[in-house]
C-alpha cells in the first residue's frame, strides 16, 4: 500500500489549461505544460523560452529571477549577502571582494535538508500525531464507559444510604410500635383493677341494701364498714408519650457521608519524550537549585517504617513499607488505593513505570511483579538471586538490583518484560562493580546509578555498563559515614541520593560533583522525582512522605 502522502498515483495536470496531463516544462517561466499549451505559449516572444520534456525537470536547476536583472538568471550565490545573484551583478562591481560560489552547491545542500525534513515529516513526525489523534478519539469514545461508571457509583452510593436510611426509619418504627403496646398493657392493666374494685362495690351496695331491708339485729350489729378503703380512689396511669425528636439535617455531613468527588483535572501536559531529530536532542529548561529547599506537602501514610516512594503522575505517590500493603496516595493525604501483594510478604521496593503501571519486587520468593488495574501478575521469577530494587526506563525496560542467595555477588539487570537484554556485574577488569547494589535509577542521559550498601558508595555506570565514578560522600556535613540508600535523578541529570543516618539528601551532578545537601529530613529512604521536579522523600521511622521543592 502506498503512502498518503508520496503516492504516484494522481496525474499531474497543466497549469495553463487544467485540463489536460503535463508534458513539458519551461524552465525559464517555471510552468509545466501540455502538448497543445507549449505552441501557445512559445508565442510570447517577449522573453526567450526554454521548453524541456518534464521528466528532465528534476535534473535541470530552476534558477531564480534577478531582481536587479529580470532578463539574467541567478546562477551564483554570495556568500556575504548569503544572496543568489547573476553574472551581470557580479560584474557591476556590487559584490567586489565577496566570496561567490555557484548556487548549485547551496541549492544542493538546501535540497539534502528538505529531503530529510519531508522525510522526517512523513515517516516519523505525522504518523506520530496521528497516533496522538487517534489516542484522543479512543479517549473519547471511552469517556461514556468512565463517566457511566461514576454514575453507577453515585446511584450504588444513594442506593446504599437509603438501605441505610430505611433500616433507620423501620427500627424507629419497630420502637414505636412496641412503646405502643406496653402503653396499651399498662392502661388494660388499670383498667381490670378499676372494674375489680367496681365488682366488689356493686355487691357491698347490694349487701348494705338486704341488711336494712331484713331489720335483722344481728346482721346489723356485725356489720364492718369498708368505705374508708374505697375512699382512696385506685391509681389513674400516667404514661409519657414517646416523642421523636429529630436533628437538624446537616449537608455537609450528609455529602461527606455519601463520599467526595475529585475535581476533573484538565493540564496540558508534555508528552513523555519530545521526538528528536538525527542531528540534535532537544535540551530541557535549564533549571537552578534552590538556596533553600522547601517542604511543599506531608503525607502521613499510617505505617510504622516506609521504605520506598514512587511517583504516579503530579498528583499521587504509591508507597511501600513494614507490611504487605502497597498504597496510593493523593497528595492532600488522601488514601486512594490499598493493593496486597500477592505472596503477602513485604515488598522490598516498588515503582512505576512508563503506563502508570505499579511493580513490586518480592526478594522473598524471587519475583517482580506488576500490578495493571489492581491484577497481579508475577512477571520474573529469579533462580539463586534476590531482586531488591527496581526502575522503569524511558526506553520502557526495568532495572533491577539484585543479590546472590549466599549474599557474595551483586548486579544489575535490564528486562525487557520478562526478558533479561543485559546483565552489569564487573568492570573491565573483572572485578566486581558492586558489593550490595539496593536502590537504583536511571538518568537523563542514559547512566545507571546504584546506591551501594555494602561499601557505602553511589556506583555510576553509562548505557553499556562501564563504570563512570564512584561518589563516597561529602565530608562538610557527616557526622556519621556516607550511608547512601534511596537514589533518584532529575531532568537537570542531577544524582540525588538519600543519606540515612546523616538525615540530608545529597545532590550530585551527571559526573559526580557534589553540588549541595537538602537537610531537615529524618532517616530518609526512598526517593523519588515528579515531571515538574518535585522531590518525594520517604522518612523511614515517622512513616511520612514529603514533597520538597529545590529547584
Amino acid at each position: 500500500m502506498l503512502h498518503p502522502r508520496r503516492s504516484a498515483q494522481h496525474v499531474l495536470l497543466c497549469d495553463a489549461c487544467e485540463t489536460a496531463p503535463l508534458q513539458s516544462h519551461c524552465e525559464r517561466c517555471n510552468i509545466n505544460l501540455c502538448t497543445n499549451c507549449v505552441g501557445k505559449h512559445l508565442l510570447d516572444s517577449s522573453r526567450k523560452h526554454r521548453v524541456i520534456p518534464f521528466i528532465e525537470k528534476s535534473s535541470t536547476p530552476n534558477y531564480p529571477k534577478c531582481p536587479s536583472h529580470p532578463d539574467k538568471q541567478c546562477e551564483l550565490h554570495c556568500e556575504k549577502c548569503d544572496l543568489p545573484v547573476c553574472s551581470t551583478c557580479v560584474s557591476s562591481g556590487k559584490h567586489k571582494g565577496h566570496d561567490i560560489s555557484d548556487i548549485q552547491k547551496k541549492l544542493s545542500a538546501k535540497t539534502q535538508s528538505l529531503r530529510k525534513d519531508l522525510e522526517e515529516l512523513e515517516i516519523k513526525i505525522f504518523p506520530r500525531y496521528e497516533e496522538i489523534v487517534s489516542d484522543v478519539q479512543t479517549e473519547k469514545a471511552e469517556l461514556e464507559t468512565k463517566y457511566g461508571k461514576l454514575t453507577k457509583a453515585a446511584d450504588q452510593q444513594g442506593e446504599a444510604l437509603h438501605r441505610e436510611i430505611t433500616t433507620i426509619v423501620n427500627q424507629r418504627k419497630s420502637d414505636i410500635a412496641e412503646m405502643k403496646i406496653k402503653h396499651l398493657a399498662a392502661l388494660d392493666k388499670n383498667t381490670d383493677e378499676i372494674t375489680h374494685s367496681i365488682t366488689e362495690l356493686k355487691q357491698i351496695i347490694l349487701n348494705l341494701k338486704a341488711i336494712l331491708e331484713s331489720n335483722d339485729v344481728s346482721l346489723i350489729s356485725t356489720y364492718n364498714s369498708r368505705n374508708d378503703e374505697f375512699r382512696r380512689l385506685p391509681p389513674k396511669v400516667q404514661v409519657t408519650l414517646p416523642s421523636l425528636s429529630p436533628q437538624k439535617i446537616n449537608t455537609k455531613q450528609l455529602r461527606e457521608m455519601f463520599g467526595s468527588l475529585s475535581s476533573l483535572s484538565i493540564n496540558t501536559e508534555e508528552q513523555g519524550y519530545t521526538m528528536k531529530s538525527a542531528e540534535t536532542a532537544s535540551s530541557p529548561p535549564v533549571k537552578s537549585l534552590l538556596d533553600e529547599p522547601r517542604v511543599t506537602a506531608t503525607i502521613d501514610t499510617g505505617n510504622n517504617r516506609l521504605f520506598s516512594v514512587s511517583c504516579l503522575g503530579e498528583e499521587k505517590v504509591w508507597t511501600c513499607g513494614d507490611n504487605e500493603i502497597m498504597k496510593l496516595f493523593r497528595l492532600r493525604g488522601k488514601l486512594l488505593t490499598s493493593i496486597k501483594t500477592k505472596s503477602g510478604n513485604w515488598p522490598h521496593a516498588i515503582a512505576v513505570t512508563r503506563e502508570g503501571n505499579l511493580v513490586y519486587t518480592d526478594y522473598r520468593n524471587n519475583t517482580i511483579n506488576l500490578v495493571d488495574k489492581k491484577k497481579i501478575q508475577t512477571v520474573i521469577t529469579l533462580e539463586g538471586w534476590e531482586p531488591r530494587n527496581v526502575c522503569s526506563t524511558a526506553s520502557g525496560d526495568l532495572l533491577v538490583t539484585m543479590i546472590s542467595e549466599d549474599r557474595e555477588q551483586s548486579k544489575v539487570v535490564r528486562y525487557s518484560g520478562s526478558t533479561e537484554k543485559q546483565t552489569i556485574q564487573f568492570d573491565d577488569q573483572d572485578r566486581p562493580l558492586y558489593s550490595l547494589a539496593r536502590y537504583i535509577s536511571e538518568n537523563r542521559n542514559l547512566d545507571i546509578c546504584v546506591a551501594d550498601w555494602g561499601v557505602n558508595a553511589v556506583v555510576v555506570v553509562n548505557q553499556s555498563g562501564k563504570l563512570r565514578f564512584r561518589y563516597t560522600g561529602h565530608n562538610s556535613n557527616s557526622k556519621q559515614s556516607f550511608d547512601p540508600y534511596g537514589i533518584t535523578t532529575d531532568s537537570q541529570s542531577h544524582i540525588l541520593t538519600a543519606d540515612r543516618y546523616n538525615n540530608c539528601i545529597h545532590i550530585l551532578d551527571q559526573d559526580g560533583q557534589f553540588l549541595r545537601y537538602i537537610q531537615n529530613v529524618f532517616i530518609p529512604c526512598g526517593l523519588c522525582v515528579d515531571i515538574r521536579d518535585n522531590l518525594f522523600v520517604a522518612e523511614c521511622y515517622v512513616a511520612k512522605v514529603k514533597k520538597i521543592q529545590y529547584l
